[in-house]
């Protein structure tokens, strides 16, 4: 039988078309629309880095340029139309997934008290009932609320004090949840008065778990190898993914397709039969990404399909880094044309450098585009204005 090719050109249109980059970002960026989006999308990944906007307040202005920080802390703590968890990183995910996440709940709890209890200081599991008990009769709270006669350190999660380790613990396996930020730091309550009864009670079990979660993956893919439905949430393992897969695939539910690379290398993947169907291009709009945005934070997959080399140098001592510490990747179109090192100073968008990948011309009318959107960038980050560097388009 003759597996169907993908062109590199339409497998773009199909992932950027199923990640919301391939529309003009309109919208009211906020309340119903801002929710849909986030369903679109899956979840959005949470990030603290601020050198001009948090992560998931660009992932979400990407697609809807008058969405503001505030629409999102609303759909949180008023809405409650999201919740907080884990997918490969905290993530604001849609609150009708809630169900299916029990799974998660579940298997974080069983990994991490084994890693948690050898790889920390002190054992946060003799404080877990004493926290539970602090939420549930005191009413919401922040780690720095519990365990306050215990040393606080001074190194990163793994120096965390017992009492915070065990708070997280409590709101990894599902017993406490995210009630709102209070700016960046997490409240949280217990999950019986922050969830809806209606998506507590639902108790999906395993099997139809591994479907719902293997289903919505491919349908925010559009096309995918069984690794990579498994690591879209993160929840079910490789194993069960190829399992999902090969049941699928026998059934006629999905079919095998080559996608093609950038490089011109096929990838054996999977995706839905009407894959092929309504391939549109994306409009040749230049917006500037987070560095976790959806459609780049498989950075292998990225580097496939765009040819787009990126990795974040924010580890990266300062006199080896070849870009900066936290530079944002910029697409065209179906193009990966640059990336940018700005941010946000004294009130102003000061941009130091934007270097365009390699056969990019900077022409006027790309370069009228990207001040455009940097004109709009400084505007929802609350800039005055936009300094440039004087040498700020640079060559690799």
């Amino acid at each position: 039988m003759t597996i169907p090719l993908l062109p590199n050109a339409a497998a773009r249109h199909v992932f950027l078309n199923r990640h919301g980059l391939a529309a003009r970002p309109s919208g009211a960026g906020k309340g119903g629309d801002l929710a849909n989006v986030i369903d679109d999308l899956g979840f959005v990944q949470l990030d603290s880095v601020n050198t001009f906007a948090r992560a998931h307040d660009m992932i979400l202005w990407s697609r809807r340029q008058q969405y503001r920080p505030a629409a999102l802390q609303n759909l949180l703590q008023s809405d409650r139309a999201v919740f907080e968890h884990w997918t490969h990183d905290a993530a604001t995910i849609p609150i009708q997934s809630f169900p299916y996440w029990r799974l998660r709940f579940q298997r974080d709890g069983d990994r991490l008290v084994k890693q948690w209890r050898n790889g920390r200081r002190d054992d946060f599991t003799a404080k877990t009932e004493q926290v539970l008990r602090r939420v549930a009769d005191h009413g919401p709270c922040t780690s720095g609320q519990v365990g306050k006669d215990e040393s606080r350190g001074s190194g990163g999660w793994w120096d965390w004090h017992p009492s915070k380790t065990a708070l997280e613990y409590l709101w990894r396996s599902g017993q406490v949840s995210v009630l709102r930020r209070d700016g960046f730091t997490k409240v949280y309550d217990l999950t019986e008065r922050v969830i809806p009864q209606s998506l507590r009670d639902p108790r999906p079990d395993v099997h139809d778990t591994i479907e719902w979660c293997c289903v919505g993956a491919l349908n925010r893919l559009g096309f995918a190898t069984a690794g990579e439905l498994a690591h879209f949430w993160d929840t079910v393992t490789p194993a069960e993914a190829k399992q999902w897969c090969t049941e699928a695939l026998a059934q006629g539910r999905i079919i095998e397709i080559d996608v093609e690379g950038a490089d011109g290398k096929l990838r054996r993947s999977f995706a839905w039969p009407d894959v092929m169907d309504t391939i549109s291009a994306p409009t040749q709009r230049v917006r500037i990404l987070s560095p976790f945005d959806p459609a780049l934070r498989d950075r292998q997959r990225a580097e496939r399909l765009f040819g787009f080399h990126y990795r974040i140098e924010i580890f990266v001592p300062a006199p080896q880094r070849k870009y900066g510490y936290y530079v944002f990747p910029v697409i065209e179109g179906d193009r990966m044309v640059g990336r940018i090192d700005m941010r946000r100073e004294n009130g102003r968008l000061s941009v130091t450098a934007f270097w365009p990948e390699r056969g990019v011309a900077m022409g006027g009318g790309r370069v009228a585009a990207l001040r455009a959107e940097l004109a709009r960038a400084a505007r929802f980050g609350g800039c005055e204005d936009v300094d440039f560097a004087a040498d700020w388009i640079r060559e690799h």
